[in-house]
């Protein structure tokens, strides 16, 4: 029998240490009477990258509306460190939304703020920080996704890419535990697409983030998710768990998951680094 979770106020940053990053039990995803998926269920551990894969319309975007917080969970269970955030009080939710970065797919950024201001929102709403404070913490966050010198840029005036990673360096504002992305790659050119990856890998290997990615890209799949999860409209379950090399083996995952990874090929190779855990070093 598992343990119950603590109350959302009451574990230590060392529980946090020996707690899985992320737990979800028995979460069933709908929309009204529509069943989207049912008996959700997986842990990622601290430090790993985790995609969410399926195909289209299968409730990949769904499933991060539920763990943010966009979406109410009505049966079901999502657990962060050991401290339940579906049965948090509304104050308690609040506090663990603070430790989430999230990077939505166009990037979200307030088009009548520059670049410097739209990642200095959140530290100037959350925080007691002098505006010198601030402005140091938005250079920093800016350099670490190369934009340094970009600070008093608007979102129209730079590159998709460079919006992603504006994007991005406003998510890590606060400097997350937790990092959620939604299609990071959608409608960026291959080699935007790898530096992006390359950025994700960087911020596990050097600040141990945990991090949960929606997306279907398989260059991306194959080159940062330490493990990965397969939902399946048809069965409207999670059929395949693990890291998405160990998938693609014969008789290691349901026939629709080596598809969907093989683009319908069983004799491809797939496309992504060695087998193993990557590091961006290795890139």
């Amino acid at each position: 029998m598992s343990e119950a979770p603590k109350p959302a106020a009451a574990v230590s940053q060392g529980d946090q240490r020996s707690q899985p990053a992320i737990e979800v039990r028995g979460l069933e995803m709908a929309y009204d009477s529509f069943v989207l998926m049912r008996d959700v269920d997986f842990t990622v551990a601290p430090g790993e990258i985790m995609v969410i894969m399926g195909g289209s319309g299968c409730g990949k975007s769904t499933l991060l509306k539920y763990m943010i917080g966009l979406k109410e969970v009505e049966k079901g269970e999502i657990i962060y460190h050991g401290r339940s955030f579906s049965m948090a009080s509304p104050a308690e939710k609040e506090e663990m939304q603070r430790t989430f970065g999230v990077l939505y797919q166009g990037g979200a950024l307030w088009s009548s703020l520059t670049l410097a201001e739209n990642i200095a929102l959140p530290l100037e709403q959350y925080t007691s920080l002098s505006s010198k404070e601030i402005m140091e913490i938005v250079s920093m966050k800016l350099a670490l996704v190369s934009l340094k010198g970009f600070e008093e840029f608007y979102p129209s005036e730079i590159s998709g890419g460079m919006r992603k990673r504006a994007g991005l360096a406003r998510a890590m504002a606060l400097d997350p535990a937790l990092l959620f992305f939604d299609e990071p790659s959608a409608g960026l050119d291959p080699i935007t697409s790898l530096r992006l990856d390359q950025l994700i890998l960087r911020l596990r290997d050097g600040l141990g983030t945990t991090i949960v990615v929606v997306t279907h890209e398989l260059p991306s799949i194959f080159t940062i998710a330490d493990t990965s999860i397969f939902l399946d409209a048809e069965s409207k379950r999670v059929i395949a768990k693990g890291n998405p090399k160990e998938l693609v083996k014969e008789g290691r995952s349901d026939r629709k998951v080596r598809e969907f990874l093989l683009r319908g090929d069983p004799n491809k190779t797939p496309i992504g680094l060695p087998r193993g855990k990557q590091s961006v070093k290795s890139l």
